[in-house]
């Protein structure tokens, strides 16, 4: 992980964690294409937050070698602050230059 910080493998729901509660970086050990074992090993920083249809949040993750996006569910105990960072990027950092919006 990116805070060396020692993560336990279960988050405190009881499911597998996949990533840091505190920098909430991952590792490339999943090939999301085809589903086996990984051999990127890099790691994956966390690039966005999504919310499923089922209403459950997840981190989008994006490798810092091959650049293959993952999704990994929010555990319980993730860094709330960088969560909302995550959340809120596309709004304090928009594509445009809101100087637009003074326009119409």
């Amino acid at each position: 992980m990116r805070c060396s910080l020692t993560v336990a493998l279960l988050g405190p729901d009881g499911q597998r964690r996949n990533h840091c509660p505190s920098c909430l970086h991952s590792r490339h050990t999943v090939d999301q294409a085809e589903g086996g074992v990984s051999e990127c090993q890099a790691r994956m920083a966390p690039l966005s937050i999504a919310v499923s249809r089922s209403g459950e949040w997840g981190i989008v993750h994006r490798c810092t070698r091959c650049h293959e996006l993952a999704l990994h569910a929010v555990c319980g105990d993730d860094n709330q602050l960088i969560l909302m960072r995550l959340a809120v990027r596309p709004l304090a950092e928009p594509p445009f230059p809101l100087e637009v919006f003074g326009d119409l």
